[in-house]
């Protein structure tokens, strides 16, 4: 079971973006010295606390400072971008760094309505988005739908694809097209389960793909004790609801948590229903369980915790964990 990473690119309170991306090489050297498969990084926009909008580039900036790791977009947000441009992007980035590229793609606009217009994308931008990762596709096996139009670089590259999603439509699309699937059920947990039969039911092979490939996304929150992984949950919900309820603007702990046990804070609650949050031997018994429950091939993790070194702890620790026994299960953070 191969272990992966989702990094956001986290900016803490007052701290200047470029130490987020310092934080990011760092979170990519340690995985790759853990022997983590790979490390993504996710296109968000107008995201004050999320630097990783400019995905190619970030990802450019991680590759020179490792080694071996795997790297990529989980995802880019194809309707926001031209078929055309994203294949020179990344067949760029795997002639520079063979054999190490990866390209997820999802169809939201990654941000809010009036950032999705000043993205000068349409209304109508993710209808197209099946013939559009068919376009990618070409440009990038060297077999141009577009006549008298080649991505250079790009072409001929094979970038390996993966399709982002979070309902029935991207499991049905990456059936249909013989890509592997990843579902996002970090943050958007509700319809994992009827995704992942959906997609693997109905999966057809294909040139790139032979069998089905699930990757599913889990939060994971692991230190010392117990008790110190739970505080750390704790600041991250607080963040949450400063970010996505109250607009960015600062809050005392009361008011967060006031927030939190509104019916907005539902939503952040739900958010977190697949969260491994605990001890090293706790996250393992989790996991395990997690793994069977999502049907996955690989997982995926996010780890929120506010400080680099917490940060880091909990990649360890999961790290560690990876060669025990299975233990009893942890109790889901949502409950």
């Amino acid at each position: 079971m191969a272990l992966s990473i989702l990094d956001l690119a986290f900016v803490g309170q007052d701290q200047a973006v470029a130490d987020a991306f310092a934080a990011s090489v760092r979170v990519a050297q340690r995985a790759e010295e853990l022997g983590y498969k790979r490390v993504w990084y996710a296109e968000h926009h107008n995201m004050p606390r999320i630097a990783s909008a400019a995905t190619s580039v970030l990802v450019a900036h991680v590759a020179t400072q490792t080694r071996s790791i795997r790297l990529g977009a989980g995802g880019i947000m194809l309707p926001n971008h031209s078929p055309l441009v994203i294949a020179e992007q990344f067949g760029t980035l795997e002639a520079l760094h063979p054999g190490r590229i990866d390209l997820g793609l999802g169809r939201a606009p990654g941000t809010d309505p009036t950032t999705t217009r000043a993205l000068r994308r349409g209304l109508t931008s993710s209808d197209t988005f099946p013939e559009d990762v068919l376009e990618l596709a070409a440009y990038l096996d060297g077999e141009s739908r577009v006549a008298g139009v080649n991505a250079t670089p790009g072409k001929g590259s094979r970038v390996p694809l993966y399709i982002l999603g979070s309902s029935l439509f991207g499991a049905k699309l990456a059936a249909t097209l013989g890509l592997p699937y990843a579902f996002a059920s970090h943050f958007a947990p509700q319809a994992l389960v009827q995704a992942v039969a959906l997609y693997r039911r109905e999966f057809r092979p294909s040139p790139r793909h032979e069998r089905p490939h699930v990757i599913a996304g889990v939060t994971v929150i692991a230190d010392a004790t117990t008790e110190g992984a739970k505080a750390q949950l704790r600041t991250v919900q607080r963040a949450r609801a400063s970010w996505l309820l109250a607009g960015g603007q600062p809050l005392s702990d009361e008011d967060a948590d006031y927030l939190l046990e509104s019916p907005g804070g539902d939503h952040l609650r739900q958010m977190l229903t697949y969260a491994a949050v605990g001890t090293r031997d706790e996250v393992k018994g989790y996991l395990d369980e997690f793994i069977e429950h999502a049907d996955a091939d690989e997982i995926i993790t996010v780890h929120p915790s506010p400080e680099l070194p917490a940060r880091l702890r909990s990649i360890e620790l999961l790290a560690e964990g990876r060669a025990l026994a299975s233990c009893p299960p942890l109790t889901r953070a949502a409950d």
